[in-house]
Protein backbone atom coordinates (compact mmCIF):
# COMPACT_ATOMS: atom_id res chain seq x y z
CA UNK A 1 0.00 0.00 0.00
CA UNK A 2 1.40 3.39 -1.00
CA UNK A 3 0.95 6.64 0.88
CA UNK A 4 0.04 9.14 -1.81
CA UNK A 5 -2.08 11.70 0.03
CA UNK A 6 -0.68 13.89 2.77
CA UNK A 7 -2.05 12.84 6.14
CA UNK A 8 -3.76 15.34 8.39
CA UNK A 9 -2.21 14.26 11.69
CA UNK A 10 1.26 15.16 10.42
CA UNK A 11 0.09 18.70 9.71
CA UNK A 12 -1.39 19.00 13.20
CA UNK A 13 1.84 17.71 14.74
CA UNK A 14 3.83 20.22 12.69
CA UNK A 15 1.61 23.04 13.91
CA UNK A 16 1.91 21.91 17.54
CA UNK A 17 5.69 21.68 17.13
CA UNK A 18 5.90 25.31 16.02
CA UNK A 19 3.66 26.36 18.91
CA UNK A 20 6.12 24.53 21.17
CA UNK A 21 8.98 26.48 19.59
CA UNK A 22 7.12 29.72 20.42
CA UNK A 23 6.85 28.76 24.10
CA UNK A 24 10.46 27.54 24.15
CA UNK A 25 12.05 30.66 22.67
CA UNK A 26 9.79 32.98 24.65
CA UNK A 27 11.12 31.37 27.82
CA UNK A 28 14.78 31.76 26.89
CA UNK A 29 15.18 35.35 28.20
CA UNK A 30 13.90 34.19 31.59
CA UNK A 31 15.28 30.64 31.89
CA UNK A 32 18.27 30.08 34.16
CA UNK A 33 21.41 28.39 32.93
CA UNK A 34 21.48 28.73 29.18
CA UNK A 35 22.96 31.78 27.48
CA UNK A 36 20.67 33.69 25.13
CA UNK A 37 20.69 36.91 23.11
CA UNK A 38 18.74 38.92 25.70
CA UNK A 39 18.56 37.86 29.33
CA UNK A 40 16.36 39.10 32.17
CA UNK A 41 18.18 40.18 35.33
CA UNK A 42 16.36 37.50 37.31
CA UNK A 43 15.89 34.03 35.84
CA UNK A 44 13.80 30.97 36.61
CA UNK A 45 15.08 27.46 37.21
CA UNK A 46 11.60 26.08 36.56
CA UNK A 47 11.47 27.63 33.08
CA UNK A 48 14.92 26.15 32.51
CA UNK A 49 13.55 22.71 33.40
CA UNK A 50 10.57 23.00 31.06
CA UNK A 51 12.87 24.14 28.27
CA UNK A 52 15.25 21.27 28.99
CA UNK A 53 12.40 18.81 28.52
CA UNK A 54 11.08 20.46 25.35
CA UNK A 55 14.54 20.70 23.84
CA UNK A 56 14.97 16.94 24.04
CA UNK A 57 12.27 16.29 21.44
CA UNK A 58 11.00 19.54 19.84
CA UNK A 59 13.57 19.68 17.02
CA UNK A 60 13.70 15.88 16.59
CA UNK A 61 9.91 15.91 16.07
CA UNK A 62 10.21 18.69 13.49
CA UNK A 63 12.89 16.77 11.61
CA UNK A 64 10.82 13.57 11.72
CA UNK A 65 7.84 15.42 10.25
CA UNK A 66 10.13 17.10 7.71
CA UNK A 67 11.14 13.63 6.53
CA UNK A 68 7.49 12.84 5.80
CA UNK A 69 7.11 16.19 4.02
CA UNK A 70 10.07 15.34 1.79
CA UNK A 71 8.33 12.09 0.87
CA UNK A 72 5.16 13.86 -0.24
CA UNK A 73 7.13 16.50 -2.16
CA UNK A 74 9.03 13.77 -4.01
CA UNK A 75 5.83 12.31 -5.43
CA UNK A 76 5.75 12.56 -9.24
CA UNK A 77 9.02 14.51 -9.24
CA UNK A 78 12.54 13.67 -10.35
CA UNK A 79 15.53 14.32 -8.12
CA UNK A 80 16.22 17.55 -10.03
CA UNK A 81 12.62 18.67 -9.71
CA UNK A 82 12.68 17.95 -5.98
CA UNK A 83 15.93 19.89 -5.53
CA UNK A 84 14.47 22.83 -7.44
CA UNK A 85 11.40 22.83 -5.20
CA UNK A 86 13.51 22.68 -2.03
CA UNK A 87 15.69 25.50 -3.35
CA UNK A 88 12.60 27.68 -3.69
CA UNK A 89 10.94 26.60 -0.45
CA UNK A 90 14.05 26.47 1.77
CA UNK A 91 17.09 28.24 0.32
CA UNK A 92 15.30 31.44 -0.76
CA UNK A 93 13.66 31.96 2.68
CA UNK A 94 17.01 31.19 4.32
CA UNK A 95 18.69 33.97 2.37
CA UNK A 96 15.84 36.36 3.09
CA UNK A 97 16.10 35.48 6.76
CA UNK A 98 19.86 35.96 6.96
CA UNK A 99 19.74 39.40 5.34
CA UNK A 100 16.46 40.80 6.68
CA UNK A 101 14.99 38.74 9.55
CA UNK A 102 18.04 37.84 11.65
CA UNK A 103 19.99 41.18 11.62
CA UNK A 104 17.49 42.93 13.95
CA UNK A 105 18.10 40.17 16.50
CA UNK A 106 21.84 40.77 16.39
CA UNK A 107 21.33 44.54 16.58
CA UNK A 108 19.15 44.29 19.70
CA UNK A 109 21.75 42.03 21.30
CA UNK A 110 24.44 44.58 20.49
CA UNK A 111 22.33 47.34 22.06
CA UNK A 112 21.87 45.19 25.13
CA UNK A 113 25.65 44.84 25.34
CA UNK A 114 26.30 48.58 25.13
CA UNK A 115 26.37 49.36 21.40
CA UNK A 116 25.26 52.96 20.76
CA UNK A 117 25.17 53.18 16.98
CA UNK A 118 22.06 53.33 14.81
CA UNK A 119 20.56 50.35 13.04
CA UNK A 120 21.67 51.38 9.54
CA UNK A 121 25.28 51.79 10.61
CA UNK A 122 25.07 48.34 12.16
CA UNK A 123 23.30 46.82 9.15
CA UNK A 124 26.21 47.68 6.86
CA UNK A 125 28.36 45.27 8.85
CA UNK A 126 26.16 42.35 7.77
CA UNK A 127 27.72 42.63 4.31
CA UNK A 128 31.19 42.12 5.72
CA UNK A 129 30.08 38.46 5.93
CA UNK A 130 31.94 37.92 9.19
CA UNK A 131 30.21 35.04 11.02
CA UNK A 132 28.41 35.74 14.26
CA UNK A 133 29.31 36.31 17.10
CA UNK A 134 32.42 38.17 15.95
CA UNK A 135 30.50 39.61 13.02
CA UNK A 136 26.89 40.24 12.09
CA UNK A 137 26.25 37.48 9.57
CA UNK A 138 24.23 34.54 10.89
CA UNK A 139 21.24 32.29 10.37
CA UNK A 140 20.44 32.10 14.12
CA UNK A 141 17.22 30.08 14.58
CA UNK A 142 17.05 29.47 10.81
CA UNK A 143 19.77 26.83 11.16
CA UNK A 144 16.91 24.32 10.99
CA UNK A 145 16.10 25.46 7.44
CA UNK A 146 19.77 25.32 6.41
CA UNK A 147 20.20 21.79 7.75
CA UNK A 148 16.96 20.61 6.18
CA UNK A 149 17.98 22.04 2.80
CA UNK A 150 21.33 20.22 2.92
CA UNK A 151 19.71 16.95 3.96
CA UNK A 152 17.25 17.09 1.09
CA UNK A 153 19.95 17.96 -1.45
CA UNK A 154 22.25 15.17 -0.27
CA UNK A 155 19.55 12.52 -0.10
CA UNK A 156 17.44 13.50 -3.12
CA UNK A 157 18.66 10.49 -5.18
CA UNK A 158 17.85 8.09 -2.34
CA UNK A 159 14.44 9.68 -1.78
CA UNK A 160 13.68 9.46 -5.49
CA UNK A 161 14.59 5.77 -5.54
CA UNK A 162 12.55 5.00 -2.43
CA UNK A 163 9.42 6.61 -3.88
CA UNK A 164 9.77 4.66 -7.12
CA UNK A 165 8.64 1.09 -7.90
CA UNK A 166 12.32 0.07 -7.85
CA UNK A 167 12.27 0.03 -4.04
CA UNK A 168 9.36 -2.39 -3.67
CA UNK A 169 11.62 -5.15 -2.30
CA UNK A 170 12.99 -2.81 0.36
CA UNK A 171 9.47 -1.71 1.30
CA UNK A 172 8.44 -5.32 1.73
CA UNK A 173 11.41 -5.89 4.05
CA UNK A 174 10.62 -2.72 5.98
CA UNK A 175 7.16 -4.14 6.61
CA UNK A 176 8.82 -6.71 8.88
CA UNK A 177 9.61 -3.89 11.31
CA UNK A 178 5.88 -3.31 11.76
CA UNK A 179 5.51 -6.64 13.55
CA UNK A 180 5.44 -6.61 17.34
CA UNK A 181 7.67 -3.72 18.47
CA UNK A 182 10.52 -4.00 15.97
CA UNK A 183 9.75 -0.48 14.75
CA UNK A 184 11.72 0.85 17.72
CA UNK A 185 14.97 -0.54 16.36
CA UNK A 186 14.91 2.63 14.21
CA UNK A 187 15.92 4.45 17.39
CA UNK A 188 19.22 2.60 17.83
CA UNK A 189 21.49 4.32 15.25
CA UNK A 190 20.59 7.78 16.56
CA UNK A 191 20.94 6.79 20.21
CA UNK A 192 24.34 5.15 19.63
CA UNK A 193 25.62 8.09 17.58
CA UNK A 194 24.52 10.60 20.22
CA UNK A 195 25.96 8.59 23.08
CA UNK A 196 29.36 8.29 21.41
CA UNK A 197 29.78 11.89 20.22
CA UNK A 198 27.55 14.36 22.10
CA UNK A 199 30.00 14.98 24.95
CA UNK A 200 32.91 15.58 22.59
CA UNK A 201 31.00 17.72 20.10
CA UNK A 202 28.28 19.83 21.75
CA UNK A 203 25.47 21.40 19.72
CA UNK A 204 26.55 24.51 17.78
CA UNK A 205 24.00 24.80 14.93
CA UNK A 206 26.74 26.40 12.82
CA UNK A 207 27.20 23.37 10.53
CA UNK A 208 30.99 23.73 10.41
CA UNK A 209 31.56 22.38 13.94
CA UNK A 210 28.29 20.56 14.56
CA UNK A 211 29.80 17.10 14.04
CA UNK A 212 27.45 15.23 16.36
CA UNK A 213 24.13 17.00 15.92
CA UNK A 214 24.23 17.38 12.14
CA UNK A 215 24.06 13.59 11.86
CA UNK A 216 21.84 13.16 14.92
CA UNK A 217 19.08 15.35 13.45
CA UNK A 218 19.46 13.50 10.15
CA UNK A 219 18.50 10.19 11.77
CA UNK A 220 15.10 11.66 12.71
CA UNK A 221 14.50 12.94 9.19
CA UNK A 222 15.38 9.56 7.68
CA UNK A 223 13.15 7.80 10.21
CA UNK A 224 10.24 10.02 9.18
CA UNK A 225 10.85 9.31 5.51
CA UNK A 226 11.12 5.56 6.07
CA UNK A 227 7.99 5.37 8.22
CA UNK A 228 5.82 7.25 5.75
CA UNK A 229 7.23 5.25 2.83
CA UNK A 230 5.96 2.03 4.41
CA UNK A 231 2.54 2.87 5.93
CA UNK A 232 2.58 -0.29 8.06
CA UNK A 233 5.33 1.35 10.12
CA UNK A 234 3.09 4.32 10.90
CA UNK A 235 0.35 1.86 11.83
CA UNK A 236 2.81 0.18 14.18
CA UNK A 237 3.64 3.51 15.86
CA UNK A 238 -0.06 4.12 16.42
CA UNK A 239 -0.63 0.60 17.72
CA UNK A 240 2.37 0.69 20.09
CA UNK A 241 2.04 4.33 21.12
CA UNK A 242 1.49 3.49 24.80
CA UNK A 243 4.69 1.42 24.87
CA UNK A 244 6.73 4.33 23.46
CA UNK A 245 5.17 6.79 25.88
CA UNK A 246 5.89 4.47 28.81
CA UNK A 247 9.55 4.17 27.83
CA UNK A 248 9.81 7.92 27.34
CA UNK A 249 8.06 8.69 30.63
CA UNK A 250 10.10 6.25 32.75
CA UNK A 251 13.40 7.34 31.18
CA UNK A 252 12.52 11.01 31.68
CA UNK A 253 11.76 10.47 35.37
CA UNK A 254 15.02 8.55 35.81
CA UNK A 255 16.98 11.21 33.92
CA UNK A 256 15.59 14.01 36.09
CA UNK A 257 16.17 12.05 39.29
CA UNK A 258 19.84 11.89 38.32
CA UNK A 259 20.03 15.53 37.23
CA UNK A 260 18.20 16.98 40.22
CA UNK A 261 20.55 15.12 42.53
CA UNK A 262 23.50 16.41 40.49
CA UNK A 263 24.42 12.89 39.38
CA UNK A 264 25.44 13.76 35.85
CA UNK A 265 28.74 14.24 34.00
CA UNK A 266 30.55 17.36 35.13
CA UNK A 267 28.94 17.48 38.57
CA UNK A 268 30.84 16.74 41.79
CA UNK A 269 28.39 13.96 42.73
CA UNK A 270 29.02 12.05 39.49
CA UNK A 271 30.48 8.82 40.94
CA UNK A 272 31.77 7.18 37.77
CA UNK A 273 35.24 7.59 36.36
CA UNK A 274 35.04 5.82 33.02
CA UNK A 275 33.80 7.53 29.86
CA UNK A 276 31.49 4.59 29.15
CA UNK A 277 29.20 5.79 31.97
CA UNK A 278 29.04 9.23 30.34
CA UNK A 279 27.94 7.48 27.15
CA UNK A 280 25.24 5.61 29.04
CA UNK A 281 23.94 8.88 30.49
CA UNK A 282 23.84 10.44 27.02
CA UNK A 283 22.12 7.34 25.65
CA UNK A 284 19.43 7.88 28.28
CA UNK A 285 18.84 11.44 27.01
CA UNK A 286 18.61 10.25 23.41
CA UNK A 287 16.22 7.47 24.42
CA UNK A 288 13.92 10.05 26.00
CA UNK A 289 14.00 12.08 22.78
CA UNK A 290 13.27 9.18 20.45
CA UNK A 291 10.59 7.67 22.66
CA UNK A 292 8.66 10.92 22.96
CA UNK A 293 8.91 11.63 19.24
CA UNK A 294 7.64 8.20 18.25
CA UNK A 295 4.95 8.32 20.94
CA UNK A 296 3.70 11.72 19.74
CA UNK A 297 3.58 10.48 16.16
CA UNK A 298 1.69 7.38 17.28
CA UNK A 299 -0.85 9.33 19.32
CA UNK A 300 -1.15 11.89 16.55
CA UNK A 301 -2.01 9.22 14.00
CA UNK A 302 -4.57 7.70 16.36
CA UNK A 303 -6.37 10.84 17.49
CA UNK A 304 -5.44 13.79 15.23
CA UNK A 305 -6.08 12.51 11.72
CA UNK A 306 -9.05 14.85 11.28
CA UNK A 307 -9.56 17.74 8.93
CA UNK A 308 -10.76 21.10 10.19
CA UNK A 309 -11.57 24.23 8.22
CA UNK A 310 -8.83 26.15 10.05
CA UNK A 311 -6.14 23.58 9.22
CA UNK A 312 -5.34 24.90 5.74
CA UNK A 313 -4.77 28.41 7.10
CA UNK A 314 -2.62 27.21 10.00
CA UNK A 315 -0.63 24.85 7.81
CA UNK A 316 0.32 27.70 5.49
CA UNK A 317 1.07 30.03 8.39
CA UNK A 318 3.46 27.88 10.44
CA UNK A 319 6.49 28.21 8.16
CA UNK A 320 6.46 32.03 7.91
CA UNK A 321 5.59 32.07 11.62
CA UNK A 322 8.73 30.07 12.40
CA UNK A 323 10.89 32.37 10.29
CA UNK A 324 9.55 35.52 11.97
CA UNK A 325 8.88 34.58 15.58
CA UNK A 326 12.36 34.75 17.15
CA UNK A 327 13.08 38.20 15.80
CA UNK A 328 9.85 39.42 17.37
CA UNK A 329 10.79 37.75 20.67
CA UNK A 330 14.27 39.29 20.79
CA UNK A 331 12.98 42.80 20.03
CA UNK A 332 10.26 42.48 22.65
CA UNK A 333 12.61 40.95 25.21
CA UNK A 334 15.01 43.89 24.91
CA UNK A 335 12.30 46.16 26.32
CA UNK A 336 10.50 43.68 28.57
CA UNK A 337 13.63 42.80 30.59
CA UNK A 338 14.02 46.49 31.40
CA UNK A 339 10.65 46.70 33.16
CA UNK A 340 10.67 46.93 36.94
CA UNK A 341 8.43 45.31 39.56
CA UNK A 342 7.12 42.65 37.17
CA UNK A 343 7.34 38.95 37.92
CA UNK A 344 9.13 36.54 35.62
CA UNK A 345 5.84 34.76 34.99
CA UNK A 346 4.06 37.93 33.89
CA UNK A 347 6.96 38.84 31.59
CA UNK A 348 6.96 35.36 30.09
CA UNK A 349 3.20 35.27 29.50
CA UNK A 350 3.32 38.74 27.96
CA UNK A 351 6.20 37.71 25.68
CA UNK A 352 4.30 34.65 24.46
CA UNK A 353 1.05 36.53 23.89
CA UNK A 354 2.44 39.63 22.18
CA UNK A 355 4.86 37.59 20.06
CA UNK A 356 1.94 35.50 18.82
CA UNK A 357 -0.14 38.62 18.14
CA UNK A 358 2.59 40.47 16.24
CA UNK A 359 3.87 37.47 14.28
CA UNK A 360 0.40 36.38 13.17
CA UNK A 361 -0.37 40.00 12.26
CA UNK A 362 2.75 40.28 10.10
CA UNK A 363 1.93 37.00 8.39
CA UNK A 364 -1.76 37.73 7.79
CA UNK A 365 -1.41 41.36 6.69
CA UNK A 366 2.03 41.57 5.08
CA UNK A 367 3.09 38.08 3.95
CA UNK A 368 0.03 36.01 3.06
CA UNK A 369 -1.76 38.40 0.66
CA UNK A 370 1.12 39.16 -1.74
CA UNK A 371 2.75 36.96 -4.35
CA UNK A 372 6.26 38.36 -3.74
CA UNK A 373 6.24 37.90 0.03
CA UNK A 374 4.73 34.43 -0.32
CA UNK A 375 7.63 33.53 -2.60
CA UNK A 376 10.25 35.04 -0.27
CA UNK A 377 8.84 33.14 2.71
CA UNK A 378 8.72 29.80 0.89
CA UNK A 379 4.95 29.60 0.54
CA UNK A 380 3.02 28.12 -2.34
CA UNK A 381 1.67 30.61 -4.90
CA UNK A 382 -1.72 32.00 -4.04
CA UNK A 383 -4.46 29.88 -5.60
CA UNK A 384 -6.10 31.46 -8.62
CA UNK A 385 -9.85 31.66 -8.23
CA UNK A 386 -11.63 30.24 -11.23
CA UNK A 387 -14.58 32.23 -12.55
CA UNK A 388 -17.87 30.68 -11.58
CA UNK A 389 -19.79 29.46 -14.61
CA UNK A 390 -23.50 30.33 -14.65
CA UNK A 391 -25.91 27.81 -16.06
CA UNK A 392 -28.69 28.74 -18.46
CA UNK A 393 -31.34 28.12 -15.80
CA UNK A 394 -29.52 30.41 -13.35
CA UNK A 395 -29.44 33.16 -15.99
CA UNK A 396 -33.20 32.81 -16.53
CA UNK A 397 -33.80 32.94 -12.76
CA UNK A 398 -31.70 36.11 -12.51
CA UNK A 399 -33.63 37.76 -15.35
CA UNK A 400 -36.90 36.78 -13.71
CA UNK A 401 -35.83 38.40 -10.44
CA UNK A 402 -34.78 41.59 -12.21
CA UNK A 403 -38.07 41.83 -14.05
CA UNK A 404 -40.19 41.12 -10.98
Amino acid sequence: METSARQTYLDWLRILSIVGVLFFHSAMPFAAGDWWHIKNHETSNLLMESNYFMHLFRMPLLFFISGTVSYFMMQRRSSIGFIGLRFRRLFIPLLVGMFFIVPPQIYMERLNNGYTGGFWNFYKTVFNFVPYPKGSFSWHHLWFIAYLFLYDILFAPLFSWMTSPKSIVLKEKLALLAKRKWIYTLMLPGIIWYALLAAKFPETNDLAHDYCYFVYWLFFLLAGFICITQPLLMDSLARNRRFALTIGFVCLIFLNCLRWNKIEPGEAQWPFGGYSFVELFLALKATVAWSWVLALVGYGKKYMNRKHKVLDYLNQAVYPFYILHQTVIVILAYYIVQTQNESILSKYIYTVGITFFITVGIYHLLVRPFALTRFLFGMKPKPVKKPVSITENEKLDELAMLSA
